[in-house]
């Protein structure tokens, strides 16, 4: 059998290695021409109004950094959509962005000259402004464990076409990961082992020297951990088995607890009980609101003014076209924030303070 990716007779392989080579190596589902527009639909291609949002969080990061000349880092920015409509809905403002998209697929042709392409992350500390990325981490590849007969948590190896074995017991950092975020006691329990995730946030919040990292994508937290995991693939709009031969999207959903933890190592600041408890070890004052924060889409976007709520129906009479327009524009915010759908996709954001003294 040989792999459609690299053309080489396929091999036994760990997940992270196989997805690596299948979403980004040569010909990989990621560098396709099409982009992940291609496949399926994020929040990002529903309409203007999660650019919207995303701009309008961008003026609060730029007012609590007093200036009006703010940086937008896109990580995992596909073909440069959502910074193309963040430039455009800002037009008319006052603020100067500079916008950097973070994406391993070559430069799109045509795209805005103001935006900075590059498949890295920014230096450490290197950046004032807002980090956002929109469904980025479920695609960093991550290790899968299963546990055997025996009770022992073990890899699960691959092939190009998808079949699977197990292979030698979880040792060293991961066995540690999985014992602190995703323990594993019955035969048959699956885990992905998120400890790329965590070393990839801490490295997006670590590369802020002010402002906010936000993260939004599919999560569950150490409570509710799914117990065969959620390893899955997507391909042409429909939830297919997951073969890492680069005909599909390979992803999991993120344990956003363990990345929160890895992001306030690297900056981002505790909030809520815990920042409070170490003001008052410190002897300093505590923290006014929480800093480090994880809710629901649903409740992002309500903060940031997007709703469904319908236009009144008067509007038809006095204004149709706008009346329309109010209609399109709430059917697109149900979308966004639906239960059931993108509402129930997890924010982290952690506040990185500028540094003092």
């Amino acid at each position: 059998m040989t792999d459609d990716v690299t053309g080489e007779t396929c091999q036994w392989q760990g997940w992270r290695e196989a997805t690596e080579r299948a979403l980004y190596g040569p010909g990989g589902f990621y560098r396709r021409p099409e982009g992940p527009a291609g496949h399926f639909r994020t929040s990002v291609h529903a309409g203007p109004l999660f650019a919207g949002a995303v701009a309008g969080l961008l003026g609060e990061v730029a007012q609590e950094l007093g200036t009006a000349e703010v940086a937008l880092v896109d990580v995992g920015a596909g073909r440069g959509e959502l910074l193309t409509a963040v430039l455009a809905a800002t037009a008319r403002t006052d603020l100067v962005v500079r916008a950097y998209a973070v994406e391993r697929a070559a430069r799109p042709a045509g795209l805005d000259p103001r935006i900075t392409w590059t498949d890295r992350l920014p230096e450490p500390a290197s950046v004032r402004g807002l980090l956002f990325a929109n469904e980025w981490l479920d695609n960093v590849p991550v290790d899968v464990a299963e546990v055997d007969a025996a009770g022992v948590a073990r890899y699960v190896e691959v092939r190009a076409d998808g079949t699977e074995r197990l292979g030698t017991p979880v040792a060293g950092p991961d066995a540690e990961w999985l014992a602190r975020w995703w323990p594993l006691r019955e035969p048959g329990a699956r885990a992905e082992i998120g400890r790329p995730r965590d070393e990839a946030w801490a490295a997006a919040v670590g590369s802020l020297a002010a402002g906010r990292a936000v993260a939004v994508d599919y999560a569950h937290v150490r409570d509710s951990r799914p117990p065969f995991g959620t390893l899955t693939g997507f391909r042409a709009g429909r939830e297919v088995p997951p073969v890492p031969d680069g005909s599909c999207d390979v992803t999991a959903h993120v344990a956003v607890d363990a990345c929160a933890e890895a992001g306030r190592e690297a900056g981002g600041e505790a909030g809520g009980e815990a920042g409070r408890e170490a003001g008052a070890e410190s002897g300093g004052e505590a923290a006014a609101e929480p800093v480090t924060q994880l809710v629901t889409q649903r409740e992002a976007l309500h903060r940031l003014g997007v709703s469904g709520g319908r236009p009144p129906l008067s509007l038809a009479s006095t204004d149709p076209a706008g009346y329309v327009r109010a209609l399109a524009s709430a059917g697109e915010a149900a979308e966004l924030t639906a239960r059931g759908g993108l509402g129930d996709f997890h924010w982290l954001t952690q506040k990185v303070p500028p540094a003092t003294g």
